[in-house]
């Protein structure tokens, strides 16, 4: 179980043309963006402490995707 919510899961599956999506895709899913989410906010963590700063910005977050791609 995942602190990301299956029907949350569920409605963006279905917002990429899926008519009906399982529990378990959604489960598959969420774990996914969550292992996925972390990475990113690791690799956030690093580039705001590298500018000395505590508070992880937006920008930290796009750059860190960006890295990670």
């Amino acid at each position: 179980m995942t602190g990301i919510p299956r029907a949350t899961v569920a409605r963006i599956i279905k917002s990429a043309g899926a008519e009906r999506v399982s529990k378990d895709a959604s489960e598959a899913l969420a774990v996914l963006m969550e292992e996925y989410a972390a990475s990113i906010a690791r690799e956030a963590l690093k580039l705001s402490s590298h500018s000395d700063r505590k508070t992880i910005r937006a920008a930290d977050i796009r750059m860190a995707a960006d890295i990670l791609k």
